[in-house]
């Protein structure tokens, strides 16, 4: 079931991707990653506290190993 509004403060996945500017699937890689956590919900439906999307858009992103660096030109 999705919600059809969260309670008042919080995110569901698809409306913190819209927020943040990122896909989804970005959304729950920050998740897997540790970047971001979820505040409440369910494992399948998670809600996101929306100062905690913003923080987790700006912070600094850990980079795999051998990841290639983009250079500004």
């Amino acid at each position: 079931m999705e919600y059809l509004l969260p309670p008042l403060g919080t995110l569901t996945t698809s409306m913190a991707a819209m927020s943040a500017g990122v896909a989804p699937a970005t959304i729950r890689d920050w998740v897997r990653r540790g970047i971001l956590t979820p505040c409440g919900g369910t494992p399948k439906r998670p809600l996101y506290r929306v100062a905690d999307v913003e923080a987790a858009r700006y912070a600094a992103k850990p980079t795999r190993h051998n990841q290639r660096t983009v250079n500004a030109a």
